[in-house]
């Protein structure tokens, strides 16, 4: 699957990067027909200790899923947002399975 990661003012490091492609790829085992993602990285500034912001764009044929965690790491984020990702693409699959 195609991912495009953004990061909002500032770099991000390749690690991060591959660890997101990495978590992203395991989302096709729960639809196959998943086009491309987005990613989006934001950091908030605040003075909490929860300011990482992701946001998942999943682009599957006919709809757009949108996913968005604040964690304190990306990597946590990252994680949650894929879970809840997982979720929303297995109900999708059911209900596509149910019109066939």
């Amino acid at each position: 699957m195609k991912v495009n990661v953004h990061a909002v003012n500032f770099t991000v490091d390749k690690k991060l990067v591959d660890y997101i492609q990495l978590r992203m790829d395991k989302l096709e085992k729960y639809y196959d027909k998943i086009v491309s993602s987005d990613v989006f990285l934001k950091v908030e500034k605040t003075s909490e200790k929860e300011n990482k912001i992701v946001e998942v764009k999943i682009h599957v044929p006919g709809d757009d899923f949108l996913v968005k965690k604040q964690c304190k790491t990306f990597e946590e984020a990252i994680e949650m947002a894929a879970e809840s990702l997982e979720r929303v693409l297995v109900k999708r699959k059911e209900k596509v399975r149910t019109h066939i």
